[in-house]
């Protein structure tokens, strides 16, 4: 590895001395350029790159990664069967070669590089590395093996590094339950569900092909807390996955009964009255029994997970997950408290997305019956986290860094005045795990204008008298550490090789799922 290192951190360090720079920055001279470094490669990271390089005529952009990839979501997030989103990243390889723009993977902030260190390196520093946790139940036997994360899941059918070795057991049941019903969901039932000849022609890991075209799953169950008006995912994600050829799909019609309050919801909202629909036709023209042949998708509602069950045989295994049936109450009446909680929550969401809270807000409430559910895997579809980091103040109940448009609060507190000078957020760290890859686009724009208006203020100025070392800084402070960064012409490397071995094979790429591999390729 010796050998890698060295010609990692020559690769590197040529990039960065052969980059040419602009004539011009923003409002300084081309020797001292405004330098911004933006923390993740994933949608949020580079289309903030691309905004900044629009809007400053002469800032150096440096985007960096823990992963030796580029591209985030895009490339671990996105399932394989959907060619056509994953074009983006012609968009942001474009955005990479800039001549005022690097980047580089394969070092972590917080190990690798501080907080407090890139601060002192760039003028800006915009923190967009997103959500790479999970969300807790809990609740008693989370942790039983079979129980997995759907972000667990996506990355191991996705060749994610760090998901190569979850190996999940589909030999050993034939049921799996997944938890929510957002468009992650749906992305793993579809999955779980599809004829492994389809997954065969997309960029689909090696390693999952194999695992699912031995796997005995022949029922998922969808569960959702509420109903199928309030249903999280989108009408594209619902119709792939109720268009799988030769799949039975089960929904109760008693739970398409519309209340007041949902028809509220489906006239102001046109994606959920497009879902309601597609799930309503779906119950009345599916048959009354699959065939012993079919697969079955069941899709469940007004369940909440109470507890899961463990085999009783001493393995540690689940064998079946115990629900808690719901009923919806509105937002705005007083349940003991709950609705109290409700009601903070989607004020807040209405404060950070500019959506209106309204009387048709419901929320699940438990009635004390419960019912139990036979299966052999879990997939716990109920939202991503953000970790902090040192030196950066974070909101632990929301997920979020505090923040405004962008602007990073420098306590939770929500004070306005007290900013933290020239550190800003973008994507799931501002605005929480929401939102489809497009959202970033926008939220990209709110905060480049934050920063593109405390330039304008002299918040942040490049000056001759402070000047900041940006990214032969950086490259000089990992090469002390014997850190060894990735350039993107190493990444081309690996995206060739992956695209040759793919061809091999009539895939588009067959992705390189181990770090040892990918550098290795990325310094050949």
């Amino acid at each position: 590895m010796a050998i890698f290192d060295q010609a990692i951190r020559r690769l590197s360090l040529s990039l960065s001395l052969s980059r040419r720079r602009s004539s011009l920055s923003f409002s300084t001279l081309s020797s001292n350029p405004l330098r911004v470094c933006v923390v993740g490669a994933g949608p949020a990271g580079f289309y903030t790159a691309e905004k900044m390089l629009k809007a400053h005529h002469g800032a150096e952009v440096d985007i960096i990664d823990r992963l030796p990839t580029p591209f985030g979501l895009v490339r671990s997030g996105v399932a394989p069967d959907h060619p056509e989103t994953k074009i983006v990243m012609n968009q942001f390889s474009k955005a990479a070669q800039h001549e005022r723009c690097s980047f580089f993977g394969n070092f972590t902030l917080g190990s690798s590089v501080s907080l407090s260190e890139l601060r002192e390196l760039y003028h800006v520093v915009v923190l967009a590395y997103g959500a790479e946790s999970d969300r807790a139940l809990g609740i008693p036997g989370e942790y039983l093996s079979g129980i997995h994360s759907a972000r667990e899941f996506v990355w191991w059918y996705n060749g994610h590094p760090d998901g190569k070795n979850l190996s999940p057991d589909l030999k050993s049941t034939d049921t799996a339950v997944i938890l929510g019903q957002g468009n992650v969901a749906l992305d793993a039932a579809r999955i779980l569900l599809q004829s492994t000849s389809v997954l065969a022609t997309t960029d689909i890991a090696s390693h999952a092909l194999e695992a699912l075209e031995q796997s005995s799953i022949r029922k998922v169950y969808l569960v959702g807390r509420r109903g199928p008006a309030q249903a999280a995912c989108t009408a594209k994600e619902l119709r792939e996955v109720l268009g799988i050829k030769d799949l039975y799909i089960h929904i109760n019609e008693v739970d398409l009964h519309k209340s007041p309050e949902d028809e509220e919801v489906l006239k102001n909202n046109r994606i959920h009255r497009r879902v309601y629909e597609l799930l309503s036709k779906a119950a009345t023209s599916a048959p009354s029994h699959p065939s012993s042949s079919q697969r079955e998708l069941h899709f469940v509602f007004f369940r909440k997970p109470d507890r899961f069950l463990d085999s009783g045989e001493g393995s540690g295994r689940v064998a079946g997950v115990h629900f808690e049936k719901t009923v919806l109450k509105g937002a705005f009446l007083s349940i003991n408290g709950v609705v109290v909680t409700a009601l903070s929550h989607l004020l807040y969401v209405a404060q950070h997305l500019n959506r209106t809270v309204g009387p048709g807000k419901q929320i699940a409430v438990g009635t004390g019956s419960y019912e139990y559910l036979d299966c052999g895997l879990v997939l716990k579809s109920i939202g991503y986290k953000s970790l902090p980091v040192d030196g950066l103040p974070f909101d632990h109940e929301k997920g979020v860094v505090p923040n405004i448009k962008g602007r990073v609060l420098a306590e939770t507190s929500g004070d306005p005045t007290q900013l933290e000078k020239g550190l800003y957020v973008c994507g799931w760290l501002k605005r929480g795990p929401t939102g489809i890859i497009a959202t970033n686009l926008y939220c990209a724009e709110e905060t480049v204008a934050s920063i593109s208006e405390d330039v304008h203020q002299g918040e942040i100025a490049p000056t001759s008298t402070f000047p900041k070392p940006g990214r032969q800084g950086l490259l000089q402070l990992l090469d002390n550490r014997d850190v060894r960064a990735v350039p993107f012409s190493a990444w081309e490397k690996i995206d060739s090789e992956e695209r040759r071995l793919g061809n091999l094979r009539s895939k588009p790429r067959e992705k390189l799922t181990t770090y040892e591999n990918l550098l290795k390729v990325a310094t050949e």
